[in-house]
């Protein structure tokens, strides 16, 4: 299989993830368009997707329902405007029959209106905000949705946690909008009390004011929620206020403590409790197989939760196509893509029929330090969880 990356800003060159093979006809070839942020804001989304596409590829090969497979990755430089512009030119230059990637929300949405009009196959690798799969009837999610997590975490905690009343601080964007209700919602349905909601500038955050204003009202704990690769400035602050020593616990969304970024922040994160659909330590042989491939392909990187959804999103695609005997139309793909199982390295996940997202376990976790390194080590399994607000 080709694949060809095209980084606008960069400029890098064509790269090639497999091994080269006589060339099929374009009658033979399905070929994917795969949007990712390899630039910008969410370019370690794009690091850990990119890195688990090269895997799969490696591990599974280039055929599915009898077709080869073209993965064809363009840079949306994490931005709306970007990912529309470059989904346009998948679909209409390169022919692409499927999209996928997407590692934020405005990238999804736009890519959708292209979806919603081609019935174009649109696969969601990252972006969370629950109503994504509503903006085009061909959209398939293989990551999360925000509510998905944030409502075991306010079941857990004041049921198993001993937490009851909570401050919520949340990135101030939809994400973050979604989480903070979610989670307030679940939480004061079990008894406990979401006591003030604290949003957070998405870019530059400064989280020093409102640490203070924590101290300043003692709550049981924290409920977290801000994009991968803040939670080390988060904790950092977190430590640097005294707080972890105030016996003010911190729960938070697995966003937070992010497997790619955990080592480096160091013991500020020991004991940080998340809810999350995957940890590089969970302890099954599938997993066991991929963090290995994983990290053979990619230098010893670790990988994380947004790693082993892109690696669930070919899968996906794989599976789908051989089902319809690679055909990949939009109305047959997603009508053979609905209900589908996956034995994925986080569990077992399917697509739920009637929303097309996923339904999957969420993990409580904890970090611990496991073998000299830091990893969310879960405790506690709540099966098959679909996204509850829809």
């Amino acid at each position: 299989m080709i694949i060809r990356r095209t980084i606008l800003a960069a400029g890098l060159a064509v790269a090639a993830l497999a091994g080269t093979t006589a060339l099929a006809s374009a009658q033979e070839v399905v070929k994917v368009g795969i949007v990712l942020p390899m630039t910008g804001a969410f370019q370690s989304n794009g690091r850990q997707m990119q890195a688990a596409i090269r895997t799969y590829v490696a591990v599974h090969g280039d055929m599915a329902g009898g077709r080869k497979i073209e993965l064809i990755i363009r840079d949306d430089a994490s931005t709306a405007e970007q990912a529309l512009r470059v989904s346009q030119e998948l679909v209409t230059k390169d022919k692409a029959a499927i999209l996928a990637g997407f590692g934020n929300t405005p990238a999804a949405l736009s890519a959708a209106k292209i979806s919603a009009r081609g019935k174009i196959p649109q696969i969601i690798m990252v972006a969370a905000t629950a109503s994504i799969v509503d903006a085009s009837p061909y959209v398939l999610r293989t990551s999360w949705t925000t509510p998905q997590m944030a409502a075991v975490i306010g079941q857990w905690a004041p049921e198993e946690g001993d937490a009851k009343t909570f401050i919520s601080i949340v990135s101030d964007y939809g994400p973050g909008n979604d989480a903070d209700a979610a989670f307030t919602k679940s939480l004061e349905a079990h008894g406990g009390q979401v006591i003030d909601h604290l949003k957070v500038p998405l870019a530059n955050p400064d989280f020093a004011p409102f640490l203070q204003h924590v101290v300043e009202k003692k709550p049981d704990a924290l409920f977290v929620f801000v994009p991968t690769g803040a939670g080390a400035a988060f904790m950092k602050q977190f430590v640097e206020r005294g707080l972890d020593k105030s016996g003010i616990r911190v729960v938070a969304m697995a966003d937070v403590t992010d497997d790619d970024i955990l080592n480096s922040m160091g013991d500020p994160a020991l004991g940080v409790i998340s809810g999350g659909p995957y940890s590089a330590s969970h302890d099954s042989p599938q997993n066991a197989a991929f963090v290995a491939a994983f990290e053979k392909e990619n230098n010893g990187m670790r990988p994380n939760m947004v790693a082993v959804s892109a690696w669930d999103a070919i899968d996906l695609i794989y599976k789908t196509l051989d089902k319809t005997g690679g055909d990949a139309s939009g109305e047959a793909f997603v009508a053979a893509a609905k209900g589908t199982e996956l034995d994925s390295p986080r569990g077992p996940v399917s697509i739920d029929p009637d929303t097309r997202d996923i339904v999957q376990n969420i993990y409580m976790r904890e970090v611990k330090r496991v073998e000299g390194e830091l990893y969310n080590v879960e405790f506690r399994i709540y099966e098959a969880v679909k996204d509850p607000t829809h």
